[in-house]
């Protein structure tokens, strides 16, 4: 498929009965063992990851080299790709442009708990570089009204993540991306708020499975940056038996 294709296979995805579930990767060798799988039909980057990966903390990587790094992972796969951008990287609009150019056919887009109208006009940036691409590219809008919303009641911060969420989808967002562990209350909270089929959600330590995600209408599950700690605890756990005079275990795979 051409980008252009694979822009309408990941709205098909987002808009079917089922939810959508993507396990998440940060260069091309992790992307090619996950497109392995027979279960995977996307592909999502972890940003977090990805800056982990070049020695920087989360939403502190310089956008040439985050951008950069999407390369060899569209390149490793004829799947749809979606990439984590951060917040767009002070251009949403000239960000999403360049990701397209270089085959990325989705996109989360932070929202920081900026003001709402500052908020919109980067979604509002985003989908119109979309436009000009000609593309049905996919922005999973992400609103951290839940994870930054400090203090203030749970009920409080669904209302916002509601109203924000609502901004976005009017503004061209395909999804609402709410990342907390989200209980099966306030996951249908925000399902009645934003519709089913909107709500993307995280798949993090004490939250539902994606199945129970999926009975209450959400439309995608993602794992951000725990597949990394996942993997690279593994690698840890192996180092640690190879300095005790262990050897390398057998069921290790040529996956290169």
């Amino acid at each position: 498929m051409d980008t252009k294709g694979k822009a309408l296979r990941l709205k098909e995805l987002h808009e079917a009965s089922g939810i959508l579930r993507m396990v998440n990767v940060w260069d091309a060798i992790t992307t090619r063992v996950i497109a392995s799988l027979p279960e995977t039909k996307a592909i999502a980057t972890a940003g977090h990851s990805i800056a982990a990966s070049h020695g920087y903390a989360d939403g502190t990587i310089p956008a040439d080299l985050a951008l950069s790094a999407l390369k060899p992972i569209v390149e490793a796969t004829d799947l749809p790709v979606t990439a984590d951008l951060d917040a767009g990287f002070d251009d949403p609009g000239e960000t999403t442009r360049r990701a397209i150019d270089m085959g990325i056919v989705g996109a989360n887009v932070e929202d920081r708990m900026k003001p709402l109208a500052e908020s919109v006009k980067a979604v509002e940036a985003v989908v119109k570089a979309a436009e000009q691409s000609g593309i049905a590219f996919q922005l999973n809008a992400r609103t951290d009204a839940l994870i930054k919303g400090g203090d203030r009641p749970l009920e409080e911060g669904v209302k916002d993540a509601i109203e924000r969420g609502r901004a976005y989808l009017d503004a061209g967002a395909a999804l609402v991306f709410v990342p907390a562990v989200l209980d099966r209350e306030t996951t249908m909270a925000l399902v009645d708020g934003l519709g089913r089929g909107k709500l993307s959600v995280i798949g993090l330590q004490g939250a539902m499975r994606a199945a129970e995600y999926e009975s209450l209408g959400v439309a995608r599950i993602t794992y951000g940056p725990w597949t990394q700690r996942h993997a690279l605890t593994a690698l840890k756990q192996l180092a640690g038996s190879l300095y005790a005079d262990g050897v390398i275990p057998e069921e290790a795979e040529a996956l290169n």
